[in-house]
């Protein structure tokens, strides 16, 4: 604050006269600036806000945070800040022991010795305690009143003592005041508003006691106090700008390595915290929550064919869509890829949680508009409670992953509660990926071959080789249990060259119009040397090309459709014939129809068994024969059990049929029989 107009020597009256006009001056100037304040902004004001001042803004959140530093920094000075207080209050009734004033002075000690103590002992057991990570708005606003009352309190001293003291105790009244003065302005430094809120009244006070002396040096001196208290002020204000701004960066800092950039949820950081955090309420509190992990089936396929922008596009939308379905008191996150986890902790009956499971499973099978596409997701959830699920962040992360992997085996949009037969599942997974590494050496992996039936001349026409594995322990394992663990394992490379090998030594001991087919997964697609190892082993066994075919799923090319269309035109043009396994459950058939070199499709079986039963998969069958004699290309019809699906089949054109009704799986040295008898009739 600075003086509007020029003091000058003369009269003392006169002199008083003008500081209190400049006084109502300022007083009137700042209530003006004051009345443009709403009663909003007051509170945000006295709650450590420093936007009035020009200082930086923040969301509440932030602010919350930004607070709990500043609280922290206070209540780490606190103690010794009142034992000042005690020894400045001490020392003044020393000093005015002697005085008229000594009765008064231990009256306003006894006040500041019980102030401060209290003040004191509350501090140091806050302080003690784990920092908190957000302090309230209210907390704040406490913090000042009581800073202001004991900085009044403080700025009493010299409006009571000053103007009657000896010399020398105005001059230890001034060192006191002083002393208070630059120690609560440090105390809270990063506190501004406190420290306006202690400061300004023990400094209106000293000025007020200085400038009631009369002389032209008092004059000056209250003078130079306003001016030093403007300059501590915007000291205070640069010191708390800075400090709050290196607050508000360290805090978006830490939220943002917390956060998943795509969708804006907690990433797998901040969900572990919070659900570290869940456990300790659950563990000291007795409070249940649920944790409930949220996948989808088919998410990986419309990446890989769709591309990663609208896989991201899509993600987004479920983010929101997750948000939308629960409350502000659960805790949404994406842990990786497609895969997202709430943790509930309120509502966690199991009626309750079902509800909210069906939810987000109608939500997510809305379909997901992109780039004016409509494209549909199936959503699984699993769900595990704590305690009883598991009362340490491992194991409830493992049942609630056991019941996502079960629910996602049952069908699209199931619900599983953990069961403690996932644990026995999940047990099974891991003998049997440690016992998949030896079934070669010991002999447990067999193969089986299953006939394709020409339907034109009633004989068969190929084999389907398949893979069986005899465990010495579990017994039979299926192919669709034990293939998957070899594909995560990179076992499938070994194993699958195994297969090509023996399929094709048993196939070389046919008649020379009988092929071998063979399934390939997208993890062998991938090797660059499977195209060379095919080819030397069809030279080592001495089997023509055009007798060994392979088969593809839809999910082969959804993968990487270049590459495996380069695969595949490399075979085809060495004579290996390719085929399209279940086709019609895919995305995009008709783009494979006309860009790839198959020889063959075939129709999965779902259509197969509802062929008499179901006019949508009779017409899609003839449909899709139709097309695939358009363009030259052979069809096989999967699952054939009855002699009137074989009838139905011969009756629209279909080329071959493959099911129990022509023949289950068998040894090869079961095969030379069944080819005595191929020219047989069928059904």
């Amino acid at each position: 604050m600075k003086p509007t107009a020029r003091l000058s020597r003369g009269d003392p009256h006169t002199q008083r006269a003008t500081i209190a006009n400049l006084a109502t001056q300022d007083f009137s100037r700042g209530n003006e600036e004051m009345r443009l304040l709403s009663p909003m902004e007051v509170g945000d004001l006295l709650a450590g806000d420093l936007r009035a001042f020009g200082g930086p803004t923040t969301s509440e959140p932030v602010a919350g945070r930004v607070r709990a530093d500043q609280i922290s920094i206070v209540l780490r000075n606190t103690l010794f800040a009142m034992l000042a207080n005690i020894v400045n209050a001490a020392v003044l009734v020393m000093a005015l022991w002697n005085s008229p004033d000594r009765t008064r002075a231990i009256f306003w000690a006894i006040g500041i010795f019980a102030a401060a103590g209290f003040i004191g002992i509350r501090a140091w057991s806050s302080y003690q305690v784990v920092k908190p990570r957000t302090v309230s708005r209210r907390t704040t606003q406490n913090l000042v009143r009581n800073a202001c009352l004991l900085g009044m309190w403080w700025g009493a001293v010299p409006v009571l003592f000053f103007h009657d003291a000896a010399s020398n105790n105005q001059v230890i009244i001034i060192c006191l005041v002083a002393g208070m003065i630059s120690g609560g302005a440090a105390m809270f430094s990063t506190i501004p508003i406190a420290a306006i809120a202690y400061t300004l009244p023990i400094f209106a006070g000293s000025a007020f006691a200085i400038a009631r002396a009369g002389d032209t040096v008092s004059v000056a001196v209250a003078i130079l106090m306003v001016s030093y208290a403007a300059t501590l002020f915007r000291a205070v204000l640069g010191h708390a700008f800075e400090f709050t701004r290196r607050s508000i960066l360290q805090v978006e800092s830490e939220h943002a390595i917390r956060r998943d950039l795509l969708t804006s949820l907690s990433n797998r950081l901040g969900f572990n915290e919070l659900l570290d955090k869940a456990l300790i309420d659950a563990r000291q509190y007795g409070q249940n929550f649920a944790l409930l992990f949220v996948g989808f089936n088919n998410f990986n396929d419309v990446s890989n064919h769709f591309g990663r922008a609208i896989a991201d596009a899509i993600l987004v939308e479920i983010a929101a869509r997750l948000r939308k379905e629960t409350r502000e008191s659960d805790s949404v996150a994406r842990l990786e890829g497609d895969e997202f986890a709430i943790i509930k902790a309120r509502d966690v009956r199991p009626d309750q949680l079902m509800s909210l499971a069906g939810q987000i499973i109608e939500s997510t099978r809305q379909a997901f508009l992109v780039e004016g596409r409509e494209i549909y997701c199936s959503a699984s959830i699993g769900i595990a409670l704590a305690p009883s699920d598991g009362l340490d962040a491992d194991r409830l992360l493992r049942s609630a992953d056991s019941a996502l992997g079960r629910a996602k085996k049952v069908a699209a949009g199931s619900i599983q509660f953990f069961s403690p037969d996932d644990d026995d599942a999940a047990a099974r997974r891991q003998a049997l990926e440690r016992d998949l590494r030896s079934p070669l050496s010991d002999g447990q992996l067999s193969m089986v071959f299953q006939p394709f039936l020409d339907l034109d001349r009633d004989r068969i026409q190929g084999f389907e080789a398949l893979m069986r594995w005899q465990h010495p322990i579990h017994g039979a394992i299926s192919p669709a249990e034990f293939i998957p663990i070899a594909e995560e394992t990179g076992l499938i490379h070994s194993i699958g060259q195994w297969a090509i090998r023996t399929a094709c030594e048993g196939a070389v001991q046919w008649p020379d119009d009988v092929r071998v087919s063979v399934n390939l997964s997208v993890v062998q697609l991938r090797d660059k040397a499977l195209l060379n190892s095919i080819l030397e082993t069809l030279a080592d066994v001495g089997l023509e090309p055009r007798r060994f075919e392979v088969e593809i799923t839809e999910s082969v090319l959804i993968s990487d459709f270049q590459e495996a269309q380069a695969f595949l035109e490399s075979l085809s043009s060495l004579s290996v014939t390719v085929a399209l396994d279940d086709f019609g459950t895919g995305y995009s058939s008709l783009t494979y129809l006309r860009k790839l070199p198959l020889s063959r499709l075939k129709i999965d079986r779902s259509f197969v068994q509802d062929l008499l039963t179901d006019t949508d998969s009779a017409a899609i069958v003839r449909s899709l024969i139709g097309l695939a004699h358009e363009l030259r290309i052979g069809v096989t019809a999967e699952g054939v059990e009855t002699p009137d699906q074989l009838d139905y089949l011969r009756r629209i054109g279909c080329n071959e049929a493959q099911g129990y009704l022509i023949g289950k799986p068998i040894p090869k040295e079961d095969i030379p029989a069944m080819l005595q008898g191929r020219s047989l009739r069928w059904g």
